[in-house]
């Protein structure tokens, strides 16, 4: 569970509802001015994207939530130890150690080593598998991209739907008229709220998990050419340190 999303957002509705005030709440809720909205937005993506895309997004969004980034040192201490094995024992000794790797790119990229690949194969399918990757990704973040852009926009059709009703129906009650400008002006910030409080957001986590995930994958890339071509453990570490921040690099890298 991805803890400041949640954190985010719990202080998110806190401080609404406490701007808001809870005696008030309830003249802040409106069915049809939600449906526009929300059935307007999701009804957008639909026609914006294919089906193919929205299906690769949904599996993508749970990344918001559920993820657990894996630390940068401790992958780069991962391939220096592998480097260390195939030092020791040969590169054939590590297919030992596949069985209880979980990265499947990780794995996919040992066994290639392992089997004797030519380098510059090795690097072009890893380099694909990491295009798709990124691929993936991004759509999952266009998908809240285009809700972040359609919402505000049908938050306004509401208003004017609301307006019309509103105008339409006399100017001969002013209590009539402000309250059916309130509501009117609901879809409005349903509009906003739904842009940067709940699809803006989670499409930036999304794209810091796909910058976080890739920059891990690179990490695999280069630390299994390094293995290949035979590099001693410190060579690998060396060229691996450089994924870190300089304070955070060993000394022995310094």
């Amino acid at each position: 569970m991805d803890l400041a999303t949640i954190i985010g957002y719990l202080l998110g509705l806190f401080f609404l509802i406490s701007g808001i005030g809870l005696d008030k709440i309830g003249g802040f809720f409106d069915v049809p001015s939600i449906l526009i909205v929300g059935g307007g937005s999701v009804s957008a993506f639909f026609i914006s994207l294919p089906m193919e895309s929205i299906k690769k997004a949904i599996g993508v969004t749970k990344k918001a939530f559920l993820y657990k980034a894996e630390s940068v040192s401790e992958m780069i201490k991962r391939m220096v130890e592998f480097a260390e094995i195939a030092r020791r024992d040969g590169i054939l000794a590590l297919e030992n150690v596949t069985e209880s790797i979980q990265d499947e790119y990780l794995v996919k990229g040992i066994q290639l080593a392992v089997d004797g690949t030519d380098p510059e194969l090795i690097e072009n399918i890893m380099l694909t598998e990491l295009e798709n990757m990124q691929e993936r990704h991004m759509a999952g973040k266009k998908l809240f991209d285009l809700l972040t852009k359609y919402a505000p926009a049908w938050g306004m059709i509401g208003t004017l739907i609301g307006l019309i009703n509103m105008l339409s129906g006399g100017m001969d009650d002013p209590g009539a008229l402000t309250a059916g400008m309130a509501i009117a002006m609901i879809t409005t910030m349903y509009g906003s709220i739904c842009s940067n409080f709940i699809f803006g957001p989670i499409a930036d986590k999304l794209q810091i998990r796909s910058d976080e995930e890739l920059q891990m994958k690179q990490i695999i890339l280069k630390g299994v050419m390094s293995i290949q071509q035979g590099d001693n453990p410190r060579i690998v570490d060396q060229k691996l340190q450089i994924f870190l921040p300089p304070n955070e690099r060993t000394e022995e890298e310094d």
